[in-house]
């Protein structure tokens, strides 16, 4: 993908601007690596369990009346594991240790995953054509 090299950028910078952030990975909405910013854990079984954990996800919302995915939150006994939406094609999952700011999570990628998706929806747009 030509928007690679900026999706990375983005992911390391989100990691730069949230404290205890472990790791970062952008991926299709179905589970292929975009690219990774993780050095503790295997990035395509990541993208892998996340596509399925969105799949959950998406029933979830639609089923109770939630509307569109947005964002997932997952908390376990040594951290944080969130997706968020890029857009309707690519997600955005974040590591983060138990002590991260949560709220501040929130909030910054919120905004790394709109700049994800503009990324991706130009890369895309560019690939479409002749």
């Amino acid at each position: 993908m030509a928007a690679e090299p900026e999706v990375l950028e983005e992911l390391r910078r989100l990691r730069a601007r949230v404290t205890h952030v472990t790791g970062a990975l952008a991926a299709t909405s179905d589970g292929v690596v975009l690219a990774h910013d993780t050095a503790t854990v295997e990035p395509e079984g990541v993208a892998a369990l996340t596509a399925a954990a969105l799949g959950v996800a998406q029933s979830l919302a639609g089923a109770t009346g939630r509307g569109a995915f947005r964002e997932l939150l997952v908390r376990g006994e040594n951290g944080y594991v969130a997706t968020y939406a890029a857009g309707s094609t690519a997600v955005l999952t974040v590591l983060a240790a138990d002590r991260t700011n949560v709220g501040r999570l929130h909030m910054e990628a919120r905004r790394s995953g709109a700049r994800l998706a503009d990324l991706v929806g130009v890369a895309l747009s560019r690939a479409e054509q002749p």
